[in-house]
Parts: structure tokens; sequence; C-alpha cells
């Protein structure tokens, strides 16, 4: 049986399973996370222990989407850094075995937060899960690719000349109606693209609070999560998805932070927090993120309107909360060309 968007056939996994992890005992049991709306993500639970799968989605995939094959490969690479990554297990990429390509990897126990207010913790201890976020963040672009053998990783060239590209072709290919705020940020983006500057550097490419696991009973990070949109090139990209996500309203599907006091919550404000990663990161200034964070707001309105296109041809992990991202793709865009038009340097203090 092919793994429809809400179950896995256990029988095939656990023959997965056992011809490949040494001391593996069965049964399975087997429960889907309600994240992984791009990769369907499971809990495997067994007598020899917990493990998670990821997997692509059913239908036609858009080109280079859903890649899998890269979180194995990046998470492997960082495996032996002073990042917490879970540990990879291994990876099948004969998608008859279980009906999809999939890799499979520990399960971390933690905590992770949906809201970025952090209602169920202190003051004190959102200050402490802010800055963990921000200095992880610093560590991975300080990382030197090419000694983790991932050279290779991301093309060379305009990082952020590639990415437009990439995502007006995923935009475009996955449009299901004409969406004008959208059209009008692709081509300001369009007409705005920066110069590269610097070394390439690993991105994650959906750095947001919901995509990190935090110790049980701890504001530590133990573990960063879903790679799917990494790639090599500029790290501001990571910066520029962190700000898109805070300039949202609040909300179970924005998971924003517009118009919260962040002070009273122990929250940084943008400056604060951006200012804190330039002197992490060793950069003599602090950046100006105005094509990224626009940038980003593009991207994640192409991967909502990719989300949609699947859940109206009836692949979607999960439909009903695929509608619901549907409809708040011309918010993002008015979002970011809001953000594009105020002052070019949002962020050094006043």
């Amino acid at each position: 049986m092919k793994p429809s968007a809400t179950d896995l056939d256990l029988n095939r996994v656990e023959k997965a399973f056992q011809k490949r992890i040494p001391g593996f005992r069965g049964p399975l049991d087997v429960s889907k996370t309600p994240q992984g709306q791009s990769n369907p993500t499971y809990i495997i639970s067994s007598p020899s222990g917990n493990y998670v799968l990821r997997r692509k989605p059913d239908g036609v995939l858009l080109p280079s989407a859903h890649a899998v094959e890269r979180e194995y490969r990046v998470m492997t690479a960082l495996s032996d850094t002073e990042l917490p990554v879970p540990q990879t297990i291994f990876l099948c990429e004969d998608p008859d075995e279980i009906g999809t390509v999939f890799f499979v990897m520990e399960h971390v126990p933690g905590r992770v937060f949906l809201d970025p207010r952090l209602h169920e913790l202190t003051c004190q201890e959102r200050e402490v899960v802010y800055d963990e976020m921000n200095l992880r963040l610093a560590q991975l672009h300080c990382l030197d690719p090419e000694t983790l053998g991932l050279r290779d990783y991301g093309k060379a060239g305009n990082y952020f000349a590639r990415q437009f590209s990439r995502w007006s072709r995923q935009y475009d290919a996955s449009a299901t109606e004409q969406i004008a705020k959208m059209e009008e940020l692709q081509n300001w983006l369009k007409n705005n693209l920066p110069g590269e500057e610097g070394p390439p550097r690993l991105v994650h490419g959906d750095w947001r609070i919901d995509n990190l696991i935090y110790e049980p009973l701890a504001p530590r990070l133990a573990s960063i999560v879903d790679w799917e949109l990494s790639t090599l090139g500029n790290p501001l990209a990571d910066l520029g998805t962190q700000l898109m996500q805070w300039a949202m309203p609040v909300g179970d599907d924005t998971r924003g932070l517009g118009s919260i006091d962040r002070k009273s919550l122990g929250i940084p404000d943008d400056a604060a927090y951006v200012e804190r990663y330039a002197q992490r990161a060793g950069m003599s200034e602090v950046p100006d993120l105005t094509f990224a964070v626009a940038f980003s707001f593009f991207r994640m309105g192409a991967i909502m309107q990719g989300i949609k296109k699947r859940v109206l041809d009836g692949n979607a992990s999960n439909p009903e909360r695929g509608l619901k991202i549907g409809k708040l793709i011309p918010l993002f865009a008015q979002n970011a060309l809001e953000f594009i038009n105020r002052e070019k340097q949002p962020f050094t203090k006043k």
C-alpha cells in the first residue's frame, strides 16, 4: 500500500528498519506530527526506541522541491559540529520501498513553541530562548561549508538572484489565481536584486522558532530541524526569514509578533536582535535587511501557494490547514510591500 497523506504502511516501514538499524525490534506504532506541511513527518515508536521519519509528499512534485535527500545530507554533515541537530540514521532513495523517498533520524524529546510569544514561559526564560536562537544562528553562519564536505551544496553566483529565480518559477508553476500584490512584490524584487557579498555560508532556509526543539525542562536549544530549504548562500536570508515571521500578526496561522509589546515579554526587538547577531557573526556593522525580509515574504507566499495547489490537486498533507494557509498569501505580500516602504535601515539603534 502506498503511504497516503495520513498514514504509512507499517509493515513495509518495519522491514526497512529491520534491514538498516542494528538492534531494531518491532512492532511499530506511528503518530503524525501536526507540522510537516511540506514533507510529512512521523514519530515512530518501537520497543527498541523512538525514531522520526520524514518523507516526500504524494503526487506530482515541483522540480527541486521536497528534497529530503538534502535534509539528510546536511544534518549528517553537521552532526560533529557544535550545532544541535538530530542524528541521522539512514536514507532510502528507492521510492518503491515504502512508496516514496524517505529518511530516518533520532527522535529528540523536547518542546516546540508554535506561538513566538511563549506564554508558558517567564520573561527570563523567553530572553534565554531568543538568545539561544540568536547564538545558534550566528554559529551556523560561521561554519565553513568546505570543511563540512558541503562545498557543492549550493550553486555558485549571486544567492538572492538564484533564489528569486527559483521561487519565481515555483510560484508561477503552482499559481491557481492572479494575486496582484504578489505580482507587485515579484516585480520589486526583480528590479532590486542585491549583489553578492562575502563567501557563501550554510543557510538554514526556514529559521523560525517552530523549527527549533528546546529541552523539556530548560530554555536551552536541543535540536534544529526542518533543513529542507537549506543551501549555500547569503546568511542574511536567515535573518530575513526571522524578521519576516515576527512582522506577521499573532495567531495560530500567522505565528507572528506584530503589534506586541515585546519588551514587556522579554523578547528582543528587531534592532537588538540583529545587532547581537552581527556582533556574534563578526560583522563590522549592522546589515541592511530590506531585500532579505521582502524576499522572505515572497518565498513564503510561494510556499503557501504550492501547499494550496496540492490541496486542490488532492495531495496535501493537511488539507484543512492547507486551505487556511492559502488564504494568507495576499497578507504576506502586503506586509512585504509595507516593509519595503519603511526606512532603509530600520535595525540600527536610534
